[in-house]
């Protein structure tokens, strides 16, 4: 009588995977129903994006300042993206993909922002077609795919340009797990070589993914069951090429780290701090996955961590592991789900700490696929004592989807502008730094300096150690012209951080500003020496050289600037005015002509190109460029004077 209200007790997933097998039309037809309905909302819901710019927060280094990126396609490019570990990281495939955007789109963000929505429903439809091809269980992989695209938490990883190597990552991701599940179904070499292939992209998008090899033995458990079928030794022993590649991608990316100065030592952040910060940070993206409010770009590493604290996440995540195992065997998803989770988070929970940042909404967009799968096969079966209509249950999973559209939707348009987005992080973090300083700084680049200076001392008073804000306090009081001021609060920074290369460069332009020339020149020189890709560095280097007498050397200044950013029309109006000085004339005008067509109404290039084209005999057009310049200005003088002696000298 037990044994047979045991097999009574099975549960709808083996149900559906022993009834009749659908034929492969059918198959396809509602898999592709179903897929376009995840396409469609998923569009909806990341509609706001298309008016989303580029944010400061990591943008430029990747794309809008980027002078390799902005070049875009090319075999230069290609050798540098292999072997630079520009942001401290190695992700050769990622720097290609923004060098791709750049070639089709240019620098208009929309089109930045469309690729990594397009990835984002990549993964999502792999997934789904992941989950239903070894599950058959339609409408629990839809709701799991759907999830994963439309889950608030996901938003920064989509929304944000810079993060663009998360989306990508997760692209090759699903493509492995793909791979596999055809591996898995009929083993062969070449299979193999298509799951190690994928997997080795993806480890040159983001290192993140070096847990695979073990998320992979986890779906050898649950959904392809290979562990009833294939010795345990095997299954480990063919995930040891994986795990080859994730160890040399794991020691190029801290090796990486490292020189960047991005990791960080144990006297910023004790072994014991980071330990507890990873058990609370475990508890705390649960709790906001069920209930995802008080989403920001940046969480501040806590001063402390309550005993308490780290008791009771260490009590709830002892738990959800005992339970899972407990019942393993009755519903294998959900140790699966719950190992997938802890696995894939390992990288980013900070016990190797990066950044200053407590936790990071980007970091679940991988790990909560395991608990999203626990949510969608767990609640049926759990409910299936009761025998809830379908009906409910489809309506419940649609009003909880429909929510997640909804808060993505909102939380898309966060990621507007920098303005939008540091206001939103004030608005549900405290003693927030980051955010003061970057709110502060948006303000300042608006023309607000007032207003950026209070947001910098807030910073400040958070972490009177912030090199950064001290620095930035610096610029607003250049810009509202207390320079004596500017300059305390740049050799402060300097105190506080010696190797920061924006302080140098700024402190130098306060002192070029005070007739200090000699000392301007060393603390340029620092700059570029700590950051050789500093072009604003290079450009006041040049100005600096040119009050010198040192032309040539002024020169080669301006060049390195122009290499380094596009757009810069002040520069290339002084290298035009430089090379005029040498008598380089042709080539003076052409950065004269560049200068203009960045800047049309730039009157101090109208002006020098009429000289040079005066000097060039080219009167009739120096005469168009003087007067240009007296259109923009009728006081100009110096145009007038100019007209007044051409007109004279009979030309």
């Amino acid at each position: 009588m037990g044994r047979s209200r045991q097999r009574k007790r099975v549960t709808k997933e083996v149900v559906e995977q022993v009834r009749a097998p659908r034929s492969p039309v059918f198959f396809a037809r509602e898999l592709t129903l179903v897929a376009l309905a995840l396409l469609a909302v998923v569009a909806v819901a990341y509609s706001p994006v298309i008016r989303n710019g580029f944010v400061y927060y990591d943008d430029p280094k990747y794309v809008t300042e980027n002078p390799v990126v902005l070049d875009g396609l090319t075999g230069a490019g290609f050798a540098w993206a292999l072997r630079t570990g520009t942001d401290a990281n190695w992700f050769p495939l990622t720097w290609l993909s923004h060098m791709l955007d750049v070639e089709i789109f240019g620098t208009a963000a929309a089109g930045h922002h469309v690729t990594s929505v397009l990835l984002h429903i990549a993964s999502t439809l792999l997934l789904l077609v992941v989950l239903y091809s070894t599950t058959r269980a339609l409408w629990r992989s839809a709701f799991v795919a759907a999830l994963f695209a439309l889950h608030p938490l996901h938003v920064e990883s989509v929304a944000w340009v810079a993060e663009r190597k998360d989306v990508l990552s997760t692209f090759f991701l699903m493509l492995t797990l793909l791979a596999y599940t055809r591996y898995a179904s009929r083993p062969s070499t070449g299979r193999y070589v298509l799951v190690a292939l994928a997997f080795a992209l993806g480890l040159m998008s983001k290192a993140m993914l070096v847990t695979l090899p073990f998320a992979l033995l986890l779906i050898d458990f649950w959904p392809l069951r290979r562990f009833d079928k294939v010795p345990v030794r095997r299954l480990v022993m063919e995930k040891i090429p994986l795990l080859g590649l994730a160890v040399i991608s794991s020691v190029i990316t801290f090796i990486v780290q490292r020189r960047g100065g991005a990791v960080g030592g144990l006297d910023a952040f004790p072994l014991s701090s980071r330990i507890a910060n990873a058990l609370v940070a475990y508890v705390g993206y649960i709790e906001k996955t069920f209930w995802p409010s008080g989403l920001a770009a940046f969480y501040p590493y806590p001063q402390s961590i309550s005993a308490a604290g780290v008791a009771a996440a260490i009590a709830i995540l002892a738990a959800v592991t005992i339970v899972v195992i407990k019942f393993g065997r009755r519903f294998p998803y959900a140790p699966v789900g719950w190992l997938w989770y802890l696995g894939t988070l390992v990288p980013v929970i900070g016990i190797v700490q990066v950044g200053n940042q407590a936790m990071a909404d980007r970091y679940t967009y991988i790990p909560l696929i395991g608990l999203f799968v626990i949510l969608a096969w767990g609640i049926p079966d759990l409910l299936s004592r009761w025998n809830p209509p379908k009906i409910a249950l489809r309506v419940a999973g649609v009003a909880v989807l429909a929510a997640c559209a909804a808060l993505t939707f909102r939380q898309v348009s966060v990621w507007r502008n920098d303005a939008s987005l540091w206001g939103n992080a004030l608005a549900v973090t405290n003693d927030n730094y980051v955010a003061h300083n970057n709110l502060g700084r948006a303000l300042v680049e608006d023309g607000k300096s007032e207003a950026g200076l209070v947001h910098y001392n807030e910073a400040l008073r958070i972490r009177p150690t912030y090199a950064t804000a001290r620095t930035n306090v610096g610029v607003a009081l250049t810009k509202i012209g207390k320079y004596d001021e500017a300059i305390t609060n740049y050799r402060e920074a300097l105190r506080l951080k010696p190797d920061l290369p924006e302080s140098h460069a700024n402190l130098g332009a306060a002192l070029f500003d005070q007739g200090k020339i000699d000392e301007a020149i060393e603390h340029y020189s620092e700059a570029i020496r700590l950051n050789p890709n500093f072009a604003q560095a290079h450009a006041n280097m040049g100005i600096a050289l040119m009050q010198k007498g040192k032309v040539p050397e002024a020169i080669s200044s301006y060049e390195a600037a122009l290499r380094l950013k596009r757009g810069f029309a002040d520069v290339e109006n002084n290298l035009g005015f430089a090379l005029a000085t040498q008598g380089r004339l042709d080539d003076a005008i052409a950065h004269y002509n560049e200068a203009l067509r960045i800047k049309p109404d730039f009157i101090l290039a109208h002006l020098n190109l009429g000289i040079a084209l005066a000097n060039t005999n080219r009167i009739s057009e120096a005469t168009r460029e003087f007067r240009e310049v007296l259109r923009l200005e009728p006081q100009n003088e110096t145009a007038r004077s100019a007209l007044d002696q051409l007109a004279a000298a009979g030309k």
